[in-house]
């Protein structure tokens, strides 16, 4: 992209004495800060370089107007809650005012972009295009829509399935873009495969035809069977979800039980074959170009702090450097709720021989310097100790609290919970087992109490002690409803099946806990909860699919079925309210709630879709109120859904999850952690785990003052560090990591515009194992 950076030699020459650093213009920080933030982040927004650009800059990204423009963007989605056909139905005056003001939103966020990109890449842009012409497209049916209403003409609002196109096109959702872009690479390459397929279901449905159309065969509806080419297709398309088996088979079975094999073989090879066959070049394909924006990517953001470095950089004897002072200047403009000391220690890592000056190599770590967590803490004596420290340190006292620390007490509590789950097994109404509940519940609070007394409490109860907080609570909320649920039955008033209930659910959710104590349990979910935030980009791809098909099937088939509530003495109940579905399975099933008559039963009906079981009933009845050709719309949901998406969801979380499971520290946590280490300042993971430390407590915050080790712990009392919970925004962050530890530090790596027309088969020179590591 032409204009998109700005080139060293385009910088004012700086002073080469050593001495004394020039001082730094607020312009040049501002953009450098705005290349650090750029990588540190993966952004890729090409932005002018004047300085009332970069301020705009820096406004567009602030954590504020994202948000407003989030917020903006579910706004506009959650209109079709308030729309015909609604949950909760609004004047379309109402509605199309707000969807206006989202509209206005949308162009104002629009315009602030072009005013910090170079007109000729705005205008080059996609997303830039897609958000104008859907905000036009918007403004054309709410006129178009609003003058047929007030003419009492019913009109279609077909712009809805156009909203999500803002939450895919703003830079803000760069994740779900790139996840439609491996959906949009993939594609090709499993056209061929799905071509295949469909070939082979209308061979098979054509010898379906020829075997079983003249034999008079009978449903069980009493239908004629397999004589109809188009509905032989669509059973057999079934087939391969395994939704309808073995009901499709049976006619041809009772008939002669040679006809099974025909059933057999089409099912190894459409359901078995082929559908292994498309999760594999999914899969292949997904990793194949998640490389290469991996690769992209990890050149970008090389790219970006190398013109971070050109700005601020000074000539010290024959290298150029970064000066301290402006250093410690860009991470306060890049991270401004840094503290002093987590600045320090920072800076530190960065400027390894004291000399005063960051050099290239480390100053292009700064971006990932910045986004490793390094929690403060601090070491905190017990408030017993303090308020009674001869009882607190006596033999009795500390006899305890060895046993409360012994790796003994943990197992005799998993004794406990598992004994617990026997009982909650067994039937509740008998006395001992009501009794015995309260002895569990007190045995719990005994647990909590002897650990409180043990441990520090403001440790125990630290901000990332999740599963102490889980654990109590679960064994305070589980308190509480079994005395409200005793009180209850003591007053003979006992009529609150709500109360049992989550009485029942807390005891169930007790046995937890066992979780925090089996290390390799703790392993697997501390594992998933790390690339939680993966899934939510797949999450947001779904919401997208699901949102538009929502919007269609609410068009076409809103109206044509109604639920009846169970007591309903309506004849109209026993077909959904439509007589084209008598006798039908639909109606049998009692289907009548899955419908397309609000949002919420819309996207419940799709997830149902999404889950394959009885989906083909659902197809046919609404096939039955309005023609034939809506299973289609059924038949798209599926392709697009379950072998698309599903499938490349799973490559997504396999991926994901190898790569969170076994990847071992980075290079840059490593050099943390040892500078922690060296100054002295350091704690163990495990020791935190076990509750003997606080974290993030507001302590006084002062940096490395002194040069020597004494000075430096003295200048820290009470004040610790650690890295904290590997965690990751994206997989994709993780693979960055594996290959931009093959780029060398002094190579600046290919132009701009090469790195932007990366294809998937470049593979750059230098780097000949990246087909490997990743």
């Amino acid at each position: 992209m032409p204009g998109a950076h700005r080139a060293a030699g385009l910088h004012r020459p700086r002073p080469s004495s050593p001495e004394e650093p020039p001082a730094l213009e607020d312009q040049d920080l501002l953009l450098a800060a705005a290349y650090v933030s750029d990588a540190q982040y993966n952004r890729n927004v090409p932005f002018e370089t004047s300085p009332q650009a970069v301020r705009l800059y820096h406004f567009y990204n602030h954590w504020t107007m994202r948000a407003a423009t989030y917020f903006f963007i579910w706004v506009d989605l959650a209109l079709a809650l308030f729309e015909e056909p609604a949950l909760f139905p609004l004047p379309f005056l109402a509605t199309s005012i707000a969807e206006v003001l989202c509209l206005t939103a949308f162009f104002g966020r629009l315009v602030h972009f072009a005013k910090v990109t170079p007109q000729m890449v705005f205008w080059k842009d996609t997303k830039n295009i897609c958000i104008m012409v859907t905000i036009v497209l918007t403004l054309i049916d709410l006129i178009t829509y609003g003058s047929l209403e007030a003419v009492n003409i019913h009109g279609v609002r077909w712009s809805r399935a156009l909203r999500p196109v803002f939450l895919i096109n703003f830079p803000e959702s760069r994740q779900i873009r790139r996840a439609f872009r491996s959906i949009r690479n993939t594609l090709p390459d499993i056209l061929y495969v799905f071509l295949l397929f469909i070939f082979s279901v209308l061979i098979f449905s054509l010898m379906a035809l020829k075997l079983f159309g003249d034999r008079g065969l009978k449903t069980v509806q009493g239908s004629p069977y397999f004589t109809n080419i188009l509905d032989i297709a669509f059973e057999l398309y079934v087939l391969v979800t395994t939704a309808n088996s073995p009901d499709v088979m049976m006619p041809a079975y009772e008939f002669n039980w040679w006809y099974s094999l025909y059933f057999i073989t089409y099912i190894i090879i459409n359901t078995y074959i082929f559908m292994s066959v498309f999760l594999a070049v999914v899969y292949n394909n997904y990793r194949k170009h998640l490389k290469n924006e991996i690769r992209t990517l990890a050149y970008l953001k090389r790219h970006k702090m190398i013109e971070a470095f050109n700005i601020l950089k000074v000539k010290v004897g024959t290298e150029f450097v970064v000066k301290e002072a402006q250093w410690r200047q860009l991470a306060k403009v890049v991270e401004p709720d840094i503290s002093s000391s987590h600045l320090e220690l920072l800076l530190r890592i960065s400027d390894e021989g004291q000399k005063g000056y960051v050099d290239k190599t480390n100053f292009l770590r700064l971006a990932d310097l910045l986004n490793i967590q390094v929690v403060t803490i601090n070491i905190k004596r017990h408030p017993l100790e303090a308020w009674m420290p001869r009882v607190y340190q006596s033999s009795p006292s500390l006899l305890v609290q060895k046993m409360v620390r012994h790796r003994i007490f943990v197992w005799v509590y998993d004794v406990i919970i598992l004994i617990n789950a026997i009982f909650i097994a067994l039937d509740e109404k008998n006395p001992l087992i009501s009794y015995a509940e309260w002895l569990f519940l007190s045995l719990y609070i005994i647990e909590i109490l002897l650990k409180l007394y043990t441990y520090e409490p403001r440790a125990y109860f630290g901000r990332k002690q999740f599963w102490n907080w889980f654990d109590t609570l679960i064994i305070i909320a589980a308190l509480v409803a079994t005395v409200a649920n005793t009180t209850i039955q003591s007053a003979r008033k006992y009529n609150s099946q709500q109360i049992l209930d989550i009485v029942l659910i807390l005891r169930i959710l007790r046995l937890l806990r066992v979780i925090v104590s089996i290390q390799r349990f703790r392993v697997i979910v501390t594992t998933l909860i790390n690339i939680g935030p993966t899934m939510l980009t797949f999450g947001g791809l779904v919401l997208v699919v699901y949102y538009v098909f929502a919007i269609i099937g609410m068009e076409v088939f809103h109206g044509k079925v109604h639920f009846f509530d169970p007591g309903s003495t309506s004849p109209d109940a026993l077909v959904c309210g439509n007589p084209a579905l008598k006798d039908s399975a639909f109606a049998r099933g009692r289907y009548c709630r899955n419908n397309f008559n609000d949002l919420p039963a819309s996207l419940i009906l799709l997830t149902e879709l999404t889950v394959v079981n009885q989906w083909h009933i659902l197809a046919d009845g609404f096939a039955l109120v309005t023609h034939q050709a809506a299973k289609l719309y059924f038949i798209g949901f599926h392709v697009v859904v379950v072998i698309l998406i599903v499938n490349i969801f799973i490559a997504f979380i396999l991926e994901a999850f190898f790569v969170a499971y076994s990847l071992e520290k980075s290079e840059v946590e490593t050099a943390i952690e040892k500078k922690i280490q060296e100054l002295g300042v350091g704690v163990q993971e495990e020791e935190v785990q076990d509750g003997k430390l606080i974290d993030n407590v507001d302590a006084k915050d002062s940096g490395f003052s002194g040069d020597d080790g004494d000075n430096k712990r003295k200048a820290l009392k009470g004040l610790y560090f650690r890295i904290a919970s590997k965690k990751y925004k994206t997989v994709d962050a993780l693979l960055q990591q594996m290959f931009e530890s093959e780029i060398a530090p002094e190579d600046e790596g290919p132009s701009l515009e090469e790195i932007l027309n990366f294809s998937p088969s470049d593979v750059h020179p230098k780097n000949p194992s990246f087909e490997n590591s990743a």
